[in-house]
């Protein structure tokens, strides 16, 4: 019988490691994650760690993936609030990338780190054409759309401006002495600002 002390319920070992990589790419930058760190941290042989990642790359890929995954559900799910209770769907949408960048800097810093992932790998790809369509389909369906499979200037302003705002936010100079509350409101300012350009006509 195994006497690993384990901080994961039996069968999420798997989540739990890239729990693990969340909390030491947080602390100390995600060059310090090592599949040993986080088996380590999660109270496991670095064997057990292995079976599910094959190498720290492995673990990487199945990080970034994660984030691009939820970074849509979130914008999805921001969506979906505004239907349910009105409100300004791109503000909600736009807000909704930034905070998962605020709440989750490691996941965001991840997500288009192709030099240390499998960049290649399926499920990483699949995560990535997931986002795409979101942005695709007028912003998570927040802009006029003319064409579902291409990216329109008015898609790639949103973005562009949206992922440099999160970007600012999270680990440049607007980041400095500001709590959550204050990033969130600076955020919804200049949210709304590229919401009336994104509104004029041409």
């Amino acid at each position: 019988m195994s006497t690993e002390k384990t901080r994961y319920h039996h069968g999420h070992l798997a989540e739990s490691l890239l729990e693990a990589v969340d909390e030491i790419a947080s602390q100390f930058g995600i060059e310090a994650v090592t599949l040993r760190a986080c088996a380590k941290r999660v109270g496991v042989s670095p064997s057990s760690a292995f079976r599910h990642y094959v190498d720290k790359r492995a673990l990487l890929t199945a990080f970034a993936t994660r984030a691009l995954n939820q970074l849509v559900d979130a914008m999805e799910g921001a969506k979906q609030q505004v239907q349910h209770h009105g409100g300004n769907a791109f503000h909600a949408v736009g807000l909704a990338y930034v905070a998962f960048a605020i709440a989750k800097p490691a996941f965001f810093r991840a997500m288009w780190r192709e030099e240390t992932i499998y960049a290649q790998d399926g499920d990483y790809l699949a995560a990535t054409r997931k986002l795409a369509q979101c942005i695709q389909g007028g912003f998570a369906q927040t802009l006029r759309d003319e064409d579902p499979d291409a990216f329109s200037a008015q898609e790639l302003l949103a973005w562009s401006s949206v992922h440099g705002l999160a970007s600012l936010l999270v680990d440049g100079p607007l980041a400095k002495g500001k709590s959550r509350d204050e990033l969130l409101e600076a955020a919804s300012g200049m949210i709304q600002a590229l919401d009336i350009a994104l509104d004029q006509p041409v």
